[in-house]
């Protein structure tokens, strides 16, 4: 399954939003949904490492363009802050039908405060994150106030944001003069994580004092000590991240169990699980790598991850192209790459000349190996005969007794 998918679902205003699915390798332990800054767009920096670090720790991130930003279809002069907060929920309505409902949310300046204002219309929503956020919409007054008596006499006027013309409306100053977030904070009922940077020039830390304020327990506080607005360097975009991660384990259940999970994924130990999703997709925890197994399509799986004998294979070539290289080092030979192709099938006993068994149907394995380099004609051999003593290839020749227990 790709690391990140290009999805897209429509918006509150009719035209289509672009999206990116951030996943982990394995099954996704939980979903979050991230909402990015005034005027930016999925694709900028501290979005885009805020979810490769939740990824790496098992955690599903959607980031969208709101309408009218990005790739994302729309006029971006028709929406206000009350259309991005129905982009918001139109996103989580898309989780939850292709995959599963966001758990967290996460936004990032006024991205922020449109997730404190859509938490508490997502049932499944158990944790909030906000990042260098507003108290109020109305902090972007400040952005338009050049532009403010044009906006009031015209209606409408052309303002410049981040080296970037935007076509601004009476209506979405007179939006955002209508929210009162306070009271969207004072009734979340949800836990609040908070990051902000003490020297942010762009909304000050006093905004961050404002939300912790009006909010219930459970809340935190992260101070970004050194970052800026934008999170431009990627040392605080990771931080939030770890920090973001370690924080939800405690209120998403999905993040709650990794804790019991870490012995099951001990080194030397392979689980695998079902996952729920489809008939046979199957999680496999090996040490702390994730991957998913599958069945295709055609014989009723999604097809989202290697089949069982695919394993098989890629264990067996994995283990003959590690031995080859290991010992093609040790001796200095040229070798410069290894590649093994591998297939799986059935044949009858009576159609295999050199198989010991005659009845009945055997499983043969045909093991194809390219070598790279300038060996000479007796290098080829060797490290031929040399994937032969590779451990796996030794282990499927011997003797192997599978020992079955139900667990306690």
């Amino acid at each position: 399954m790709p690391r990140s998918q290009k999805v897209e679902f429509a918006g509150s205003q009719g035209g289509n939003l672009a999206a990116l699915l951030e996943l982990p390798d394995g099954a996704p332990r939980a979903f979050a949904l991230f909402a990015h800054c005034f005027t930016c767009s999925k694709d900028i920096f501290a979005a885009a490492h805020i979810a490769g670090g939740l990824a790496d720790a098992g955690i599903a991130v959607l980031r969208f363009d709101f309408t009218g930003l990005g790739a994302s279809e729309g006029e971006f002069a028709n929406t206000n802050f009350s259309s991005n907060v129905e982009d918001l929920l139109r996103a989580a309505t898309y989780l939850r039908d292709a995959y599963e409902a966001p758990s967290i949310l996460i936004g990032h300046s006024l991205g922020g405060a449109a997730v404190l204002a859509a938490a508490g219309r997502i049932a499944e929503v158990k944790a909030v994150a906000t990042i260098a956020a507003p108290a109020s919409p109305r902090h972007v007054e400040h952005l338009l106030s050049d532009a403010r008596p044009e906006i009031e006499a015209k209606g409408e006027a052309e303002v410049v944001l981040a080296g970037r013309s935007f076509r601004i409306q009476k209506q979405f100053l007179d939006d955002i003069d209508g929210h009162r977030l306070a009271d969207s904070i004072k009734t979340l009922k949800r836990a609040l994580l908070i990051f902000h940077a003490p020297r942010d020039g762009i909304v000050g830390i006093e905004n961050a004092g404002e939300i912790f304020q009006a909010a219930r327990h459970p809340k935190s506080f992260v101070s970004l000590d050194g970052a800026d607005h934008l999170l431009t360097r990627r040392e605080d975009a990771r931080y939030v991240a770890a920090v973001l991660s370690a924080w939800a384990t405690r209120y998403v259940p999905g993040l709650a169990a990794a804790d019991a999970k870490s012995k099951e994924s001990a080194p030397g130990r392979v689980v695998v699980r079902e996952t729920g999703n489809g008939s046979f997709q199957q999680e496999i925890v090996a040490g702390r790598h994730r991957l998913l197994a599958d069945e295709p399509a055609s014989v009723g799986g999604t097809d989202t991850g290697p089949g069982p004998y695919d394993l098989l294979l890629a264990g067996l070539g994995a283990c003959t192209s590690m031995t080859i290289r290991m010992y093609a080092d040790r001796k200095e030979l040229p070798l410069e790459r290894v590649s093994v192709a591998l297939t799986h099938d059935k044949v009858h006993a009576e159609d295999c000349a050199d198989c010991e068994t005659r009845e009945g149907k055997i499983d043969v394995i045909d093991r194809e190996i390219e070598l790279t380099g300038d060996l000479d004609d007796a290098q080829r051999a060797r490290l031929l005969e040399i994937a032969e003593k590779c451990p796996v290839h030794r282990t499927l020749h011997s003797e192997i007794k599978i020992r079955t227990r139900a667990k306690a």
